[in-house]
C-alpha cells in the first residue's frame, strides 16, 4: 500500500489563466494562484476562471506566488478570495512601494498582508478588513497588543509567530478556525502563566498543548471552549483519550496529528464538522464515533487509523474525500450515507477487513484505488451513476469474487481488477469500449468473460496471468489487440479472431501453452514479436505473404 500514498496526496493541476499560473482543484472546482516567478505590471485576479470545460473559483493566493517579482507594482485580489499569503508579494514591487503602507500595514484591496516597525504597539484592527494575510504580523517586535475585528473569521497560520513582546489578543466570537503555529513563539506564547495543565487557551479558543497534558483530557475552563485551533493536540503521545465539550462545532484539520496513544475519543453531538487528517495515525484509536449531523468530513480524517473498528456515517455527507480511511486495517463494518455522491481516490484502500460495503443508488463517481486492498471483501455491486470503474479501484482485492457493473460503464481502468484472485466470472456491459492495461491481471480464477461487440480496446497485459481462462473470441469491433494481453494465460485452449482485427502486437499469447487452436482471418496485417511464443500445442498458421510476422512470433510452437 506505500506505493499508492504519494497519489493520494495530489488532487490539484496546474493550469494557466491569462498568463497567471494556477493550481486548479477539480473535485471543488476551486483555484489557488501559484507560482509566477516573471509577473509584472500590474494584474487582475478574476474572480473564476475557465480551463478546459470546467470553470473553478479563485479562492487563495498562495505561498511565494509573486515572491521576488520587482516590476510587479500593483494586482486587483477578487472577493471570492479566502486566504492570502504574506510571503506571496515577499520583495515585489507592491512591498517594496512604501506609499502602499499606511500606519505600518500594507494593504491590498482591504486584506491586511503584511506590517513592519513602524506599526502602534496597540493596534486595533479596522472594520471591513475582509482578511488578514498567514504570516501577516510574523517577526513584528513592535506588537504588544492587537484587537481584531468581527468582520475577519479566520486567524491563519503563523499570523503572529514569533511577536516576541505581544502579550495580549482580544479574538472575537466571529473567529471560527485558528491556524497551526498562529501564535507560536510570541510573548504571549512564552508567558508560562498564560499555560494550565498543558493547554494554552486565549479566550475560549484552545490554541495548542504540551506534553504536561494530562492522559486522559477533559475540558475544564471557566469559560467555556468553543473552538480548538489546528494541530492543537498533534504529536500528543501521551494522550490516550479525550472528552470534547459540546461547545466545540468542528475538529480542525490535524487536530490530533499522530497522537500515538490515543485510544478514545468522545465527540459531541454539536460537532458539523471534521477537518483533513484530524485523527492522521492514531495507531490506537479504537473508538471515535461520528455525530448523526456532521455535515463535512475532509481528506485522510484516519488515514492509518489501523484499530478503528466500525463507522456509521451521517446522511447529511455527500462527499467522501481522498483517503479518509486509508489503511484502517481494522475496519469491519462501515455504514455510508444514504446520499453520497462521491467517494474519492483511496478512501477505503488498505481496509484489508472490511468485509462488504453497500454502495448508495446516488453514488456516481468513484476515484482511483477506492478499494484497493481490501482484501476480504467478497461481493461488490456497483450503481448505474458510476460510468468508469477507475484506475486500481479493486486492485489486490483477493476475495473479490463477483462485481456486478451498471449498464452504461464505459471503460475498465488501468489495474482496475488487477490481483483478484478469486473472480470467476464477470458481465462486461454493452457499453464498455476500453478494458485498461492490467485490468485483469492475475484474476487466476477468471473462467468466463464475454468480450462485447462495443469493446474497441483492449490494452497492454489486460488478461495477463488469467490462468483459468479458456477461450477467448474477440468482438467484432476490436482492431488491435495491445501487447502481453493474453499472456501467461496458461489454460488458454482456443482463440477466435474477429474479421476486422488488423494487428496482433507483441507477446500477446505468449506462454499460453494450452493454446490449440485460433482461427484466424484474412484482415490480419501484422503479428508482433514472440507474441505466440512457446504456445507449444498450437500449429504455425499459414499466412498471406502481406502479413508482417515479428521476430520469434511463432517461436516453440510446434
Amino acid at each position: 500500500m506505500t506505493l499508492l500514498v504519494a497519489a493520494l496526496y495530489v488532487s490539484a493541476e496546474n493550469a494557466q489563466y491569462q498568463d497567471v499560473n494556477y493550481s486548479v482543484d477539480d473535485n471543488r472546482l476551486t483555484a489557488e494562484v501559484t507560482l509566477n516567478p516573471k509577473a509584472s505590471g500590474e494584474l487582475l485576479i478574476p474572480e473564476t476562471i475557465v480551463v478546459g470545460q470546467n470553470t473553478y473559483t479563485v479562492i487563495a493566493v498562495g505561498d511565494r506566488a509573486f515572491k521576488g517579482c520587482k516590476n510587479l507594482t500593483a494586482i486587483v485580489l477578487p472577493q471570492t478570495i479566502q486566504r492570502v499569503y504574506r510571503s506571496a508579494f515577499d520583495g515585489t514591487g507592491i512591498m517594496l512601494d512604501k506609499t502602499n503602507w499606511a500606519d505600518g500595514c500594507l494593504w491590498i484591496d482591504s486584506i491586511l498582508i503584511a506590517t513592519d516597525k513602524t506599526i502602534k504597539p496597540r493596534f486595533v484592527v479596522p472594520e471591513g478588513t475582509r482578511l488578514i494575510a498567514a504570516g501577516a504580523f510574523q517577526g513584528n517586535k513592535t506588537i504588544q497588543r492587537v484587537e481584531l475585528p468581527t468582520c475577519i473569521s479566520r486567524i491563519d497560520h503563523e499570523t503572529f509567530r514569533d511577536c516576541k513582546n505581544l502579550q495580549k489578543v482580544v479574538i472575537p466570537t466571529s473567529i471560527t478556525s485558528i491556524g497551526e503555529d498562529a501564535f507560536t513563539g510570541s510573548g504571549i506564547y512564552n508567558n508560562e502563566k498564560k499555560w494550565k495543565k498543558g493547554a494554552f487557551i486565549i479566550d475560549d479558543c484552545l490554541i495548542a498543548t504540551n506534553n504536561d497534558l494530562p492522559a486522559k483530557y477533559i475540558f475544564k475552563n471557566k469559560i467555556p471552549i468553543r473552538l480548538i485551533a489546528e494541530r492543537a493536540f498533534a504529536n500528543r503521545k501521551n494522550l490516550k483519550s479525550v472528552t470534547i465539550p459540546a461547545t466545540v462545532t468542528a475538529i480542525p484539520t490535524a487536530a490530533f496529528y499522530q497522537c500515538e496513544n490515543l485510544t478514545d475519543v468522545i465527540i459531541p453531538s454539536t460537532v458539523r464538522e471534521v477537518g483533513n487528517f484530524a485523527f492522521y495515525n492514531c495507531g490506537l484509536l479504537k473508538n471515535a464515533l461520528l455525530p448523526r449531523d456532521l455535515e463535512c468530513l475532509g481528506a485522510g480524517v484516519f488515514y492509518g487509523c489501523v484499530n478503528l473498528r466500525e463507522q456509521v456515517l451521517s446522511d447529511k455527507i455527500e462527499v467522501l474525500e481522498r483517503a479518509t480511511f486509508f489503511t484502517c486495517r481494522g475496519l469491519k463494518n462501515i455504514i455510508l450515507p444514504s446520499h453520497l455522491r462521491r467517494i474519492d481516490a483511496g478512501v477505503f484502500a488498505g481496509c484489508s477487513n472490511l468485509e462488504a460495503i453497500e454502495l448508495p443508488r446516488t453514488l456516481t463517481f468513484l476515484g482511483d484505488q477506492a478499494f484497493a486492498g481490501c482484501a476480504v471483501l467478497r461481493k461488490v455491486v456497483i450503481p448505474a451513476g458510476i460510468n468508469s470503474l477507475p484506475k486500481q479501484a479493486f486492485q489486490g482485492c483477493t476475495r473479490l469474487y463477483r462485481i456486478d457493473l451498471p449498464d452504461g460503464l464505459y471503460a475498465i481502468g488501468d489495474e482496475a481488477l488487477d490481483g483478484c484472485l478469486a473472480l470467476e466470472r464477470i458481465n462486461i456491459p454493452k457499453s464498455t469500449f476500453r478494458i485498461g492495461v492490467r485490468a485483469f491481471r492475475n484474476c487466476q480464477q477468471l473462467r468466463g468473460i464475454v468480450l462485447v461487440d462495443h469493446i474497441h480496446m483492449i490494452e497492454q497485459e489486460a488478461f495477463i496471468e488469467c490462468k483459468m481462462l479458456e477461450e477467448v473470441q474477440l468482438p467484432a469491433s476490436v482492431q488491435r489487440l495491445q501487447s502481453g494481453a493474453f499472456a501467461h494465460c496458461i489454460n488458454l485452449q482456443k482463440v477466435i479472431l474477429n474479421a476486422s482485427l488488423k494487428r496482433i502486437d507483441d507477446g500477446v499469447f505468449y506462454n499460453c501453452r494450452s493454446l490449440r487452436e485460433v482461427q484466424w482471418n484474412d484482415s490480419l496485417q501484422a503479428i508482433g514479436a514472440e507474441a505466440f511464443l512457446d504456445c507449444k500445442y498450437l500449429r504455425t498458421p499459414v499466412l498471406a505473404p502481406a502479413v508482417e510476422v515479428g521476430k520469434n512470433a511463432f517461436k516453440g510452437c510446434r
